[in-house]
Formats: structure tokens, sequence, C-alpha cells
């Protein structure tokens, strides 16, 4: 379903008073938000991943809006804990995932002055400008060439905006479903031959190591494991997944001196993570480890800790009405078939 009907579905929802009706039933325990980039809006005829971006302004007033719908700000460890002893308001849980520098200069301040807990999930080799962020090479190479010629799907027209939409299109969606390491592979030969710099993309976006120190420092800040490289844990072995999993937490114990209770499987959804990447982090000792399986957060999901859904805060979404229609819990339970988990 494109960004437009869903747009559509959820005013449907928020103007016929369907989600607040239904919001007694299905908010649960609380919701925990995901987002991604958080910074100035910024003109570009094509940003095909503009999908991740919010801006300040909007943080600011979306948590206001939370504030006003009567949820309590807590930190995901604290969060952990109300879903083990359930009581009061609903709360609502922030992540960021990747370790993007615009969390720290952005988005820090506003949770700061709205005194909201974060958590930002960390990919290490995102900080070390040693992965490769197939999604922004793949947005650069269609961006900055008229023609492209990519294996498996021939010479490609992108000169136009339209143009490098329908490329994006075709290509994005075959890209992420390829093997992990033979994504990268192509990622790495597309980038050689168009003149894309891999490290300069996670550079000039990622924080450092000092500043994800500066921000594991502050109490209102978590930071929590991504694995090392991005990558989806369900395409890989049972030896790597775990090795992604445990040794991203690994890392940033060793960087940070701090000891990390929480995971972000990359992507996040159904076919990104199940359950024996479930258990992998359960056996890795982290408290908690979240997916991207929409939903909100029920009392059955104490017995689920390493499978809590996640409500995307998204660039297509920048009005509080859609994201109260999500927090709802509406959405969710009609997307899962109204089972009230997605642990599966």
């Amino acid at each position: 379903m494109s960004a437009t009907l869903f747009r559509a579905a959820f005013d449907a929802m928020h103007f016929t008073g369907a989600s607040a009706l239904a919001a007694p039933l299905f908010r649960g325990l609380g919701v925990i938000y995901c987002l991604h980039h958080v910074r100035p809006a910024t003109r570009q005829d094509f940003a095909p991943n503009s999908n991740l971006e919010i801006t300040p302004e909007f943080l600011d007033s979306f948590l206001a809006a939370v504030t006003a719908w009567g949820y309590d700000f807590l930190s995901l460890t604290d969060a952990t804990k109300r879903i083990a002893k359930p009581g009061g308001r609903p709360f609502a849980a922030f992540t960021l995932d990747d370790g993007y520098r615009d969390n720290l200069v952005h988005a820090m301040p506003v949770f700061k002055r709205h005194n909201a807990p974060f958590t930002v999930f960390v990919s290490p080799n995102i900080i070390d400008g040693t992965c490769e962020m197939w999604w922004r090479a793949l947005e650069a190479v269609i961006a900055n060439h008229p023609v492209i010629e990519v294996q498996g799907h021939g010479v490609i027209r992108t000169e136009t905006t339209a143009e490098k939409y329908s490329a994006w299109k075709s290509l994005a969606g075959p890209v992420q479903a390829m093997p992990e390491y033979e994504q990268r592979r192509m990622i790495r030969d597309l980038a050689q031959r168009y003149g894309v710099d891999l490290r300069a993309l996670c550079l000039d976006n990622a924080m450092t190591w000092d500043e994800v120190r500066r921000m594991a420092d502050d109490p209102i800040a978590t930071i929590g494991a991504h694995t090392l490289n991005h990558y989806t844990v369900s395409k890989l072995d049972e030896a790597d997944a775990r090795r992604e999993i445990v040794e991203s937490g690994k890392r940033l114990e060793a960087e940070l001196k701090q000891p990390m209770e929480h995971f972000a499987y990359p992507y996040g959804n159904v076919a990104h993570a199940g359950v024996r990447d479930f258990q992998l982090c359960k056996n890795a000792g982290y408290l908690t480890a979240v997916t991207t399986r929409l939903g909100t957060v029920q009392p059955a999901h104490a017995n689920h800790l390493h499978a809590l859904p996640r409500v995307m805060v998204s660039g297509k979404y920048q009005k509080p009405r859609y994201l109260k229609t999500l927090t709802s819990g509406l959405p969710g339970r009609l997307f899962n078939g109204f089972r009230a988990l997605s642990v599966g």
C-alpha cells in the first residue's frame, strides 16, 4: 500500500473516531516509537530515503502531543519494568536506529526539553565508516548519473526526477532482498563504478565515537546494539547472526564502558527477524530486543521481551493525528489479523 493510501486510511480511522474508540482496547501498556534521522528539512527533487527523516520541529510538536495524550515518558529500561509490573498510565519510549549525528545535534535537545528519555541503537561499523549503507549508496548513484547499469537489471535511464524514482522503485526492493554478503559485494561494485565513497556516506552521517560517548554520558540517553554491519539477521546463518548480535554489544561495551542491555534488529519486520533471532538475543543477555513489527506493547509481551513491537515515526506521516492513530493500536491489530502479539 502506498503512503498516500496509508494516510487516507489513518485519516479515516481518526476522523470517524474509530481509533479513539479502539484505543482503550488495543493501546495496551504503551508504545515504543522508532525514529532514524531528526534534522532540518531540505529541498530535494529526489529523496527516496526521506521517509527515514523527520524535522526537529515535528519531533517537538509530537512529544507535546504524546504528553497531551496522557502518556508517561520512560526509558526503555524503565518501560521493561512497567511491562513486568503494569500499572498507572500508558508509557511512551523513544528509540532511534543506526547512530546518526543528527540524533545528537538536533534530536537530543528536543528530548531534553521535554524530559523524554531515549535510546539510540548503534551499528559500530557505521561509526567506523566500514558499513556499506546500501540505501544511501543506491540513492547517490541514481541521483548523480543520467544512465546507470545494474547487474541483473540492465541499463536504466535516470536523467529526470521521474526516471530516478522509477529506478529506485525497481531496484531498492530487490537489493534489500538479496543475501547480505552478495548485496554488499554488489553495492561495493556499484559504488566503485559510479564514484560513490561508501566510507564518506557513513562518516558524513554518523556520530564519531567521541560523540557516542558524549551522548551515552547523559542520563537522558541510552545506547543499544544494532549488529556490527546493519545486516538483516534472519538472512544470516546462525553462527553469523549470533556474531552480529553478540559482538556489536561487546564492541559498544568496550568503547563506552557501559553494559548494553537493549538491541534492535536492523529493518526489523517479520521477514528480517524471527524466532531464532529472538532466542539469540535472549541468549546474548540483552534485556530487550525491539522489532519494527507494528503494534503496541501488551501485558503478554512480558514473556516476549526480545520481540517487542514498535511504531515507526516516518517522514511520510509528519502529522500528530497519524501517529495518534498508530498509537491507538488499531492499525497494528488490523495489520496483524487482530492478534494481540506478533512474535512468531
